[in-house]
């Protein structure tokens, strides 16, 4: 019963990061997005546009691509 350990730990760990960085990337799109609409209220158009692309771009990283690409369809395959 001892063995299962490692295996158990080789899923975990990558599981682990790949929820980590999906939530650092979701988080920072957060912020660009809130920062490019306050850019945008004070009248700094071309850097709200920045910040909104940026933003953009983080937020399908972190939901989709890892989000759910790598971590949700990992826990949907761990009942099977």
């Amino acid at each position: 019963m001892g063995s299962a350990t490692p295996e158990v730990l080789a899923e975990l760990l990558p599981m682990l990061a790949y929820t980590i960085i999906a939530g650092v990337l979701t988080a920072g799109g957060i912020a660009a997005e809130y920062a490019s609409l306050q850019h945008f209220g004070s009248g700094e158009a071309m850097v709200g546009v920045w910040l909104a692309a940026i933003g953009c771009i983080m937020l399908y990283a972190g939901v989709y691509g890892i989000g759910y690409k790598k971590v949700a369809v990992n826990l949907l395959n761990v009942g099977q």
